[in-house]
């Protein structure tokens, strides 16, 4: 069957928004001039709503995270107004990396989701992995090809993200691909990553102190580093389902790697 004038243009949302178009311009007398600009219009918001929505399924961000839906009260350490001036974008366009330092449940994902999802609706591609998923489908590649295939999937995104840097010690080969990664990404596209470690431990984390070095020169040197000194949130959300009173303080982690790494960590 022929296609439609409008797929062989790609005027598919004016297609199906053209009835009610044509209807309100009969109604309301419009011009020639208006008619042809409203059904421009809702052609380019279509096309921008569909481009919107295939950067969030390729992003595999793992929910919808807002800044505005984050408790800043709770973590009095934590600047408001640091985050929103990084909610600018700026960091994408100077290619700069973000590292969101902190215990577990402080909120270092939801930061670095809300962050990702101001780059998707400005335009910016974006990619969210975790460390451990990042490791192994690097690590399991076949044959040299794959690597590098897959070493293009992370590198290609203009945004990054990398959750969970510490909770899995890596291979010597993983270790190195990791490297090959932030090198290849160093001053070319932006990296958030959220670890509950702090720099000092980076060594153990990835086997080896002198790569560990050389992978933070590369990921520090143009990068914000935020530490989150406070209390879970989950921990929070657990006690007062079941006590009706706030969770209890918990241990923070200690900013001292950061200093170690050459790198003010401030919040």
């Amino acid at each position: 069957m022929k296609q439609s004038i409008y797929h062989q243009l790609h005027l598919t949302s004016l297609e199906v928004a053209l009835p009610q178009l044509l209807q309100e311009a009969s109604t309301q007398q419009w011009t020639y001039e208006t008619l042809l600009q409203r059904a421009l219009t809702t052609e380019l918001e279509g096309r921008e709503q569909k481009a919107i929505a295939r950067r969030l399924k390729a992003a595999r961000l793992p929910s919808a995270k807002t800044l505005e839906g984050f408790d800043f009260s709770f973590q009095p350490s934590l600047s408001e107004r640091r985050l929103r001036e990084l909610a600018d974008l700026s960091f994408v366009r100077t290619c700069t990396n973000i590292v969101l330092l902190g215990p577990p449940g402080t909120g270092k994902t939801h930061l670095s989701v809300a962050l990702a999802n101001r780059a998707l609706t400005a335009g910016h591609s974006v990619l969210f992995t975790t460390l451990s998923e990042l490791a192994h489908a690097l690590s399991t590649a076949s044959h040299p090809g794959l690597v590098r295939s897959r070493l293009r999937h992370y590198i290609t995104p203009s945004v990054l993200v990398i959750d969970e840097v510490g909770y899995t010690t890596l291979s010597q080969e993983q270790a190195r691909y990791f490297f090959e990664l932030v090198t290849a990404r160093y001053e070319h596209g932006s990296i958030i990553l959220t670890s509950n470690t702090s720099f000092a431990s980076w060594g153990t984390l990835l086997g080896d102190d002198v790569l560990a070095t050389a992978l933070l020169d590369r990921l520090l040197h143009h990068a914000e580093v935020i530490a989150i000194n406070g209390r879970s949130y989950r921990m929070k959300e657990r006690q007062m389902d079941r006590a009706g009173v706030p969770a209890p303080a918990e241990a923070t982690l200690s900013a001292t790697g950061a200093r170690a790494a050459g790198v003010g960590a401030s919040a």
